[in-house]
């Protein structure tokens, strides 16, 4: 069976690998991968010895212990790792906020944290009373789940920030099941000063000793590289009897990462609604922001979160530098700031490094006389946005494309806010569901 796969990032890269470890021969992979690279999203760059995550400051951990340790050991095994502890703040004028933020209420100033604790104690009595069900408009969910205080004083800011959008345009359902629920207790002894902790499932984290994130889907793809086309765009899909094409080329399987909003310029006779379904998903776009700093070192911190305007447009703050000590050279430090926008619309211009390393300053993170350079990375396909009209629109696309035999795969592939563990996980059941369509002598199945 002659397999085609649009893009070599985690998902397609992890896909060939589950699918030659389940008995397809390996000559007959074929991945097509538009960059000089393989890595996509999880790409990493290195300039004059500073390291830093092309999208955003990725950490490996999973509660799927098998996929982890496969990522691990396709990557060099432990010893080629760090293993870290999580320590998250959210800065909130010149407090260091515990992170989660309603694990941390004792930080605040004391109006503040009175307003926080009583809205969320308001709001859960309401979800006890009432029983009310989770209101699927994401401004109206913060309100129910965690009240007006911790709304007004972190949620809405920090939301806005990231999303670029009003919270009503945006539905509830990329929290179910990502955000848990700190029992009512936890939060009255936080806000007493009792330390308390949540997201306990990232307490600890690895990553890779020697270039970035990246190291771990270049281990992944490090038995692939002969089959990987690189600098080759996918230009056309077409269907062709029992099978595709790929640019002029016969395949029998096509598996697709490829973003749902590119697909309609590329597959041949997609219905105009469908295709519009695909071209008005949202999406945001990141630019990431190495700041190089002379200064041996940075607080125990891992990331944190800047949620206020006059903090500046980075919404989160990584400390690449404390993530692997070969981040930085010896002497030096780094940050990785992220900032988003809408995607579709244009990157922010040269203004944005001088904006951003202004709002560092004022949120007392660093001096200008600091900074030995920055380096820009910009994603076009960053963030799955959750508006109202993203389920309809894309169970549309998928639909679509899985009566054509094409099988979807990866966050934009499948327009689904994974991180790197559940594309791996994702791309092993696809694997199997392949595999055992192979030994029944079948077609392709996306289910």
């Amino acid at each position: 069976m002659k397999i085609a796969i649009l893009g070599a990032g985690v998902s397609g890269l992890s896909l060939a690998r589950f699918l030659i470890e389940g008995g397809i021969a390996k000559s007959d992979l074929h991945l097509f991968e538009a960059a000089s690279k393989i890595g996509g999203l999880c790409g990493s760059k290195t300039v004059d010895g500073f390291t830093y995550d092309e999208t955003g400051g990725h950490i490996l951990y999973s509660k799927d212990q098998a996929a982890m340790r496969w990522m691990i050991d396709c990557a060099g095994g432990e010893g080629a790792f760090e293993k870290r502890e999580r320590q998250t703040k959210i800065r909130f004028g010149d407090r260091w906020v515990h992170y989660p933020f309603e694990n941390g209420l004792g930080d605040l100033p004391p109006q503040a944290n009175f307003d926080c604790l009583k809205g969320y104690v308001h709001a859960w009595h309401r979800r006890q009373v009432e029983r009310s069900p989770a209101p699927t408009e994401f401004g109206a969910w913060v309100r129910w789940r965690f009240g007006d205080g911790i709304a007004h004083h972190f949620m809405d800011p920090y939301n806005q920030k990231v999303w670029k959008r009003e919270m009503h345009e945006l539905s509830s359902d990329w929290v179910a099941g990502r955000v848990p629920d700190a029992p009512i207790e936890d939060v009255l002894k936080s806000s007493v000063g009792i330390r308390t902790e949540g997201y306990t499932h990232q307490s600890l984290f690895y990553y890779p000793q020697k270039g970035g994130f990246q190291a771990i889907t270049d281990g992944i793809g490090s038995t692939l590289l002969d089959r990987v086309r690189l600098k080759t765009p996918v230009r056309e899909v077409k269907k062709r009897g029992d099978g595709f094409q790929v640019n002029g080329e016969d395949f029998d399987c096509v598996v697709s990462t490829l973003a749902l909003t590119d697909m309609p310029k590329l597959v041949v006779g997609m219905p105009q609604p469908v295709a519009k379904a695909m071209e008005t998903l949202e999406y945001n776009s990141i630019v990431c922001l190495l700041v190089a700093l002379d200064e041996p070192k940075q607080p125990p911190l891992s990331w944190i979160y800047l949620p206020h305007e006059e903090q500046g447009p980075t919404n989160r703050v990584t400390y690449m530098s404390n993530y692997a000590t070969a981040n930085a050279p010896a002497g030096k430090s780094s940050f990785l700031c992220e900032v988003t926008f809408r995607g579709g619309s244009a990157a922010p211009g040269a203004e944005l490094e001088g904006q951003v390393l202004a709002g560092l300053e004022r949120a007392g993170l660093l001096r200008r006389d600091q900074v030995l350079f920055t380096d820009r990375t910009v994603s076009r396909h960053a963030y799955v946005v959750f508006d109202h009209a993203y389920g309809s629109r894309r169970e549309a696309a998928l639909g679509w494309l899985v009566e054509q035999g094409i099988v979807p795969l990866g966050r934009f592939g499948r327009f689904e806010y994974d991180n790197s563990d559940q594309c791996v996980i994702k791309a092993r059941a696809t694997a199997e569901r392949l595999l055992a369509t192979a030994r029944r002598g079948g077609g392709p199945t996306g289910r």
